[in-house]
């Protein structure tokens, strides 16, 4: 059995930033994948949860907040007996441009504070990450090195502010080549 965790914030005010990118792929597998239930919120384990029996797959969106994803991932792995191997967690990543996806396994969390929570909860790093730029193309690391960006001084505030639209329209098309990517790689 595979568990895929998206990491977001729960509520309206979130639902459309940055930080919420885990949530929006993880909406497109249960959209679009056939066979995946409605969501169901589950208070025991802070998760809300899609289930595809046929193919043995739970999809949850962690209702704790980014930076306790943990707690609700250490609930799941344990009432559904996951093995750390089975586990995908879907989320943003500034340091890839928007646009740009990355696929790896057993990565530290590379100062992602939700990916660091899970890692703490669960004792360790290896499981399968799915990082889904969200860094501007036309913001190069140099400038952000230099603190040539004042708008960006903080990243909790920019992971905090939503997409423009010319951002949206290429993160519409960057999550079903990155979902596909995982299942090519890793579900099959």
């Amino acid at each position: 059995m595979k568990l895929i965790i998206g990491l977001g914030n729960h509520g309206f005010k979130y639902k459309k930033t940055r930080h919420n990118i885990g949530f929006m792929a993880i909406d497109y597998i249960q959209k679009n994948i056939g066979g995946f239930s409605k969501w169901k919120q589950n208070k025991k384990i802070m998760t809300e949860i899609s289930k595809n029996s046929d193919r043995a797959i739970v999809l949850a969106k962690p209702q704790t907040f980014m930076n306790n994803s943990g707690k609700a991932a250490a609930l799941l792995v344990s009432s559904y007996k996951f093995q750390v191997l089975n586990i995908f967690i879907l989320h943003d990543d500034f340091d890839l441009p928007i646009g740009n996806f990355k696929l790896e396994k057993g990565k530290g969390s590379a100062g992602h504070k939700g990916v660091q929570s899970i890692v703490d909860s669960l004792g360790t790093n290896n499981f399968w990450r799915l990082r889904i730029g969200i860094r501007p193309k036309n913001l190069g690391t140099k400038s952000l090195e230099r603190g040539l960006v004042p708008l960006l001084a903080k990243a909790e505030d920019f992971v905090l502010r939503k997409f423009t639209k010319e951002e949206k329209k290429i993160i519409d098309k960057t999550i079903p080549k990155a979902i596909n990517a995982l299942i090519e790689a890793t579900i099959h």
